[in-house]
């Protein structure tokens, strides 16, 4: 995990495919003023790279019926043993996200559950039963936003620094 030596016209291409992950590789060209070729092969560099990490669509989880979002902070019996805890949490559907955080928690968690019964069950049934000695769960009452960082923060190899 580096930085990675990009320039004005990567930086363009994300901003363009940040802002539309579907927009046509000729579109991105065009607004670039360069080939459609050039663009493919850059978004393959990029890709490559592990700067951009696949498309996809955003579901709204709530509108699929998860209507509770939890943080859960785990601590671990043998905190040694986390690695093969989180192969466990892997094959946890509700867990969207898995955090190696400093300070008190050995692990952090969010999940989607379609209600706080179903969280409860998720803890006890499933959590619980991985090594836990113990863990703290936040329920979001809301999410003003949740975004990517805007690619106009990205310093690029020709210019100084990012935001001046």
């Amino acid at each position: 995990m580096g930085h990675h030596h990009l320039d004005t016209l990567d930086k363009r291409i994300l901003s363009l495919i940040a802002d539309d992950a579907r927009m046509p590789f000729l579109e991105v060209a065009r607004a670039c003023n360069v080939s459609g070729a050039a663009i493919h092969q850059r978004i393959q560099k990029l890709t490559n790279l592990g700067i951009i990490k696949g498309s996809q669509f955003t579901l709204d989880p709530e509108s699929i019926g998860f209507e509770t979002c939890a943080f859960i902070g785990l601590h671990l019996n043998d905190p040694l043993k986390s690695d093969e805890v989180v192969k466990k949490l892997k094959d946890i559907p509700e867990i969207a996200a898995c955090y190696c955080p400093t300070g008190q928690y050995d692990l952090f968690v969010k999940v989607y559950a379609y209600n706080n019964q179903h969280l409860t069950n998720i803890i006890r049934e499933q959590l619980q039963p991985l090594g836990l000695s113990g863990s703290e769960t936040m329920i979001t009452l809301t999410t003003p936003f949740d975004r990517q960082l805007p690619v106009s923060m990205m310093k690029v190899d020709d210019e100084s620094e990012p935001y001046e």
